[in-house]
């Protein structure tokens, strides 16, 4: 069945520490936010609200480059704002199921948001819970003697919560002015409202604090998989001055010759790229025919490969590059290469390597009539 969403991705995630908001931090290759995109999508969203902090509208857009159904809105200064402001934005009718869920959750399993939103056809609300399996045990802040509190009866609420839309904003139209909500659920109890408990998933943790990434990053790697593509390029000599590789301008008595800039550093960690997410080549998505390319920056075609990656949740992992030439010599310029590369594709430099040989006056390349470039590209990508 279909249904629409909102997303609150507007908080300032100050307890996660230091650093970008926590909804947009890379986790396993692809921002926080995005995760719960994708899931809400795959589970049948005809709509995607996401609510963002107001001036990160460029911020989002990279994050979600190439999914579909999803704008964004400004959220406000409380979470109960954000969330007015998300359903105000949806399109969908009154009687239609809404799902509420926060960007710090991103392991949301499909299934899982498909079944609430027909629960919330049937119920006033439904969310996902958890029974309180741990001790309890209760203290004032002032420092008063600690006791354990009994569990029982206690669930710990998760997202997304659904509703059905009309529900939803009645129940937030009744909310009292000054008050905060902890959660979507309690507006619809305020109001009357009765929740269905559905089996919550362990999964679905909330990042709040810095080592809660950490165990993010861990339960994401557990189903991913590890893609290896490998590039090969070569460019002929002409006259010039310098030549192009990986991104850095060298000095030499001749230059490479090609439609583009004719980086044959680039274009073989571009092809290499390519080749591990199964997207063909190089010459697949800029041909040597189109003269919008004549001259163009390499970059742009690696730029373009790095992209696809994220597309698809994943990410570039390690770069490995052989420079096969008699001249000119590579060394004196290998770590300008290394940290160009790293910067085009925000790796660290530990990640990136260049590396350079002869073939012993042999073939083309002894010849000195050309340069050849060799590329592997480790990609990780959803399992």
């Amino acid at each position: 069945m279909g249904f629409s969403a909102v997303i609150v991705a507007a908080g300032s995630g100050q307890r996660a520490g230091p650093g970008a908001a926590k909804q947009w931090r890379i986790l396993a290759g692809k921002r926080v936010a995005r995760w719960s995109l994708e899931a809400l999508l795959a589970a049948g969203a005809q709509e995607v609200v996401v609510v963002i902090p107001p001036g990160h509208e460029s911020t989002a857009a990279e994050a979600f480059v190439g999914l579909k159904n999803w704008i964004t809105v400004p959220g406000g200064d409380q979470r109960h704002h954000s969330v007015i402001a998300g359903i105000s934005a949806l399109t969908c009718g009154a009687g239609d199921a809404v799902l509420i869920h926060d960007a710090a959750r991103p392991f949301l399993n499909p299934a899982l948001a498909r079944g609430l939103a027909e629960a919330a056809l049937q119920h006033d609300g439904a969310l996902p819970a958890l029974p309180m399996a741990d001790t309890l045990k209760h203290q004032t802040p002032g420092g008063s003697p600690i006791s354990t509190a009994s569990r029982e009866g206690l669930w710990r609420a998760q997202t997304p919560q659904a509703f059905r839309r009309e529900v939803l904003e009645a129940a937030y139209a009744a909310w009292p002015n000054g008050e905060t909500a902890t959660d979507d659920a309690s507006v619809v109890e305020r109001a009357g409202g009765r929740i269905h408990l559905a089996p919550g998933d362990p999964r679905l943790m909330k990042l709040t604090y810095p080592e809660d990434f950490e165990m993010a990053e861990a339960l994401a790697g557990a189903s991913r998989v590890t893609r290896v593509g490998m590039g090969f390029d070569a460019h002929r000599f002409g006259p010039g001055d310098g030549v192009w590789l990986c991104g850095v301008k060298i000095p030499h008595g001749q230059t490479l010759i090609g439609h583009s800039d004719a980086d044959a550093g680039l274009h073989a960690l571009t092809d290499a790229i390519l080749g591990a997410i199964g997207e063909g080549d190089i010459g697949d998505h800029f041909p040597p025919t189109d003269p919008q390319w004549r001259g163009a920056a390499s970059s742009v075609f690696l730029a373009h490969a790095a992209a696809l990656v994220a597309a698809k949740g994943g990410r570039v992992v390690n770069l490995d590059l052989t420079l096969i030439c008699e001249r000119p010599k590579i060394k004196p310029h290998r770590e300008a290469m290394r940290e160009s590369l790293a910067a085009l594709l925000s790796l660290p430099l530990s990640s990136v390597s260049v590396k350079a040989t002869t073939t012993e006056a042999m073939g083309f390349t002894g010849r000195e009539e050309g340069l050849a470039a060799q590329a592997i590209a480790t990609v990780e990508l959803p399992g």
